[in-house]
């Protein structure tokens, strides 16, 4: 995993992260680009996985908030401000490419607020499709928010059941983690609910795990209410982290609205 240097270079390449196979050549020029945000605690390896499958020509990146991996020296982000605003600069500053945007729980609020800026800031850098993870859209009502307290925490992850969900039995590990899912839930408890949100021109799918209890699968049409664009759901096996183990199909379901999107903008006058 390496980074990608913006041709700004004011540092902006640090929310971002050029996924590949391990091994693999150096990719040639890209024809198009897909842009993952992880959940609150993540961190850009959460998407490694999507690199076996993303096809050749397609630019995978996924965003590296701050306080985690190499960039674990750095201030967390505890705002939907800095950080949206943060990675709507980054991926303003790279060559425009048709990109397809994916987020997941906490990175599908920050995906979402993201575009919006990109919109209005950055038109040339706004995404063809955007994919909303996990989570219900941010105008609803969410009462399933832990306290910010360090049990209340590391009981709701487990909950969750994300990845090796014991590191936080670790004192070290934990240590090293807690911080960072700190930030994300004081920035998720200061974001939401959002009475009065914005739409998106950009077509929206909601995807989510069938026995996932904190995002039923009919709160995934909330996203519908956002977006002037197309809009869908899908509901595919699993519990909050569905996603994993299901990285070829998801690959398959981006990489279509991508050749979409393309064709959508050829077609334009």
């Amino acid at each position: 995993m390496t980074a990608y240097a913006t041709p700004a270079g004011d540092g902006a390449s640090r929310w971002l992260r050029r996924l590949a196979v391990p091994g693999a050549p150096a990719p040639g020029p890209f024809r198009a680009r897909v842009v993952c945000l992880p959940h609150a605690g993540g961190a850009a390896s959460a998407y490694q996985g999507w690199a076996r499958h993303v096809p050749p020509g397609v630019e995978l990146i996924a965003v590296q908030y701050p306080g985690r991996q190499e960039r674990l020296a750095e201030r967390c982000s505890e705002t939907m401000e800095e950080t949206a605003g943060a990675v709507a600069g980054a991926l303003a500053a790279l060559p425009a490419l048709p990109t397809v945007v994916f987020g997941h729980s906490m990175g599908a609020l920050v995906a979402y607020e993201t575009v919006l800026r990109l919109a209005r800031t950055a038109p040339h850098a706004t995404p063809v499709h955007l994919f909303v993870s996990g989570t219900a859209a941010p105008h609803r009502d969410r009462d399933d928010l832990p306290g910010l307290d360090d049990d209340s925490l590391v009981a709701y992850t487990r909950r969750q059941g994300g990845a090796e969900p014991e590191v936080y039995e670790i004192p070290e590990l934990r240590e090293l983690l807690l911080p960072s899912l700190r930030a994300d839930f004081r920035l998720l408890t200061g974001y939401l609910p959002v009475r009065d949100p914005a739409r998106t021109g950009v077509p929206v799918t909601a995807l989510g795990g069938d026995r996932d209890t904190g995002c039923l699968p009919g709160r995934l049409e909330t996203w519908g209410e956002l977006t002037t664009g197309e809009f869908a759901t899908r509901v595919l096996p699993g519990g909050h982290f569905y996603l994993q183990g299901a990285e070829e199909l998801l690959c398959a379901l981006v990489h279509g609205a991508l050749d979409a999107g393309a064709d959508v903008r050829r077609a334009a006058p």
